[in-house]
């Protein structure tokens, strides 16, 4: 817990809305941006905090404790913290478990992740359901001001529409994930934003997985030879992915299996003509419903997105590449979850079926494009 001579030192949550809440310091003293949006999940705050989908994000845990079981080496889905801020209710004063290596807290600080702790979060969880994700800031330390300077620097922030964020997550270099076992198919994944455990995925089912820069080009995409194409989580406002989705095109006009998820669905989706919008407070958890429209089954998911497709369930469309269809739905919304092509070999869902943290009812799904690659060969 953060300390100042002894006490707790103060920190402040300032919405865009001028809703200020108070509490203490956690992680690093100092000044941090972005957009306020809430977790229900009530484990895998490590997972969380590492995926690079919450880039410019400052992420509330709706589970009131956190922090119970520290901070390890093995469950960080990227290379670093990528939340802007972190506010929790009740963080554990000593965690327990065994490989922990230090408290989150440490990691905070370490990473230079500012912080803000012992704030009601079942208030301020309830007031961005009502009003929706906002531009925020948490401030402890030399940057507390009053609360008109405070409000200030969170209206003079940039918005989540509009923002271009898959190119600062990207890998720098394309890098491969060799397959577990007898090689079975390659594939060609753009990095939007991907995390660990989805070329892992792929790998245990004899998949080699060459992870490319969100810049890459057709010609350097096609180099890698592979038997199949597949477009990442990440961040940001798919309406600003001319790129990817321009890319995403030119494989389609080949035919080369896809398959998207999260970020990567919003793209192929636009790929394939339909529009995108910014939800109110977006989908962002690990027990998040959907089903699929085909089979009527319903797979409890993992998400983390602020924007969607537009569409209705079941909806059938027609495409430069031929038919497609609304695939899958939330029941809670009516939110689209996926799309699937019926004259070229693509599909996407909305949700992370890697469930790095999460439930593992969509799993089957790299069966499928395994599935769809053996089918193309």
């Amino acid at each position: 817990m953060s300390t100042l001579n002894g006490t707790r030192a103060p920190a402040a949550l300032v919405l865009e809305d001028g809703r200020i809440f108070r509490g203490s310091a956690y992680g690093a003293r100092g000044r941090s941006l972005g957009e306020a949006v809430f977790c229900t999940g009530m484990t895998g705050y490590q997972e969380t905090l590492t995926d690079p989908s919450y880039h410019r994000q400052i992420v509330v845990q709706t589970a009131p404790q956190i922090g119970n079981t520290g901070w390890n080496d093995e469950d960080d889905e990227s290379s670093r913290i990528w939340v802007s801020g972190y506010v929790v209710r009740d963080p554990a004063r000593t965690p327990s478990n065994w490989r922990a290596k230090r408290t989150l807290d440490e990691e905070l600080e370490r990473q230079g992740v500012v912080g803000i702790s012992e704030v009601d979060t079942r208030t301020l969880t309830r007031h961005l359901r009502e009003q929706g994700a906002m531009r925020s800031g948490v401030f402890s330390g030399d940057a507390l001001g009053t609360d008109e300077e405070m409000l200030a620097e969170v209206k003079a922030s940039p918005q989540m529409k509009g923002a271009d964020l898959a190119g600062e997550v990207t890998t720098k270099q394309a890098y491969v994930v060799k397959a577990q076992g007898e090689t079975r198919f390659r594939v060609a994944a753009l990095d939007l934003g991907i995390k660990s455990n989805t070329p892992r995925m792929m790998a245990a089912r004899g998949i080699e997985v060459h992870v490319l820069p969100s810049s890459s080009t057709v010609d350097e995409l096609l180099a890698v030879e592979a038997d199949g194409v597949f477009l990442s989580n990440g961040p940001g406002d798919p309406a600003t992915t001319a790129h990817a989705t321009e890319l995403t095109k030119a494989v389609l006009q080949r035919e080369i299996p896809l398959f998207g998820i999260c970020f990567g669905n919003q793209i192929l989706g636009r790929a394939l003509g339909l529009g995108t919008y910014k939800m109110r407070y977006g989908h962002r958890g690990i027990n998040i419903p959907v089903i699929d429209v085909a089979t009527k089954r319903v797979a409890i998911t993992a998400q983390n997105h602020g924007f969607a497709l537009e569409g209705e369930p079941g909806q059938r469309f027609e495409t430069p590449f031929g038919a497609a269809q609304i695939s899958h739905y939330c029941p809670n919304d009516d939110t689209v979850e996926g799309v699937r092509a019926f004259d070229v070999p693509a599909f996407s869902v909305q949700y992370h079926p890697e469930a790095a943290a999460g439930p593992h009812d969509a799993a089957p799904l790299f069966d499928e494009f395994a599935a769809l690659m053996e089918k193309a060969k």
